[in-house]
């Protein structure tokens, strides 16, 4: 006999895990798709060896958000969080560098 408030079934369990998975699975895909985002720009400003068009004030912006998306994500251990942040902050970081290296 199942009690209020008493454990859950095995099945809820079962769903319960299945949505975790799939939401965890989204956090990979969608940290994937806008970190890789980043590559392109990165490529383009290194072969023409110009920043002109990339704002500082957006790139250290973006930074900043990175470091402290990445802080969240390892203060709550959200994996998909850390994962894509930590080399979200490695890009625009470079980013940040040609910026500085390549003014013009």
């Amino acid at each position: 006999m199942r009690l209020i408030g008493d454990a859950t079934t095995r099945q809820d369990k079962v769903k319960k895990e299945v949505i975790l998975f799939s939401a965890e699975s989204l956090g990979f895909v969608a940290g994937a798709l806008v970190t890789c985002s980043l590559i392109p720009q990165l490529v383009r400003v290194f072969k023409l060896r110009s920043a002109y068009e990339i704002s500082l004030l957006f790139t250290t912006l973006l930074l900043a958000g990175i470091i402290i998306w990445l802080a969240y994500g390892i203060s709550l251990g959200l994996t998909p969080v850390i994962l894509w942040n930590a080399i979200g902050a490695v890009l625009v970081a470079v980013l940040l560098y040609a910026k500085l290296k390549y003014r013009r």
